[in-house]
């Protein structure tokens, strides 16, 4: 039976860490952003965690199981 190969699309967008954490980079940070108050730009900047219930589903499509 052959593997499964490593969606590389996935892999772009979310990073497991070292912690079997999640994380993926905040969406929406390209343009239009000067209508956004500076909070709102201020915590696009961090990476956010995914919630648990797509861990299994990204791991497997990154091959990091």
């Amino acid at each position: 039976m052959s593997k499964q190969k490593t969606h590389k699309a996935t892999v772009k967008r979310f990073k497991v860490t070292k912690n079997k954490k999640v994380i993926q980079r905040t969406c929406g940070q390209d343009h239009f952003n000067a209508r956004e108050s500076g909070n709102t730009t201020r915590n696009k900047r961090r990476n956010h965690e995914i919630s648990k219930s797509f861990h299994k589903t990204i791991k497997i499509l990154t091959n990091t199981l």
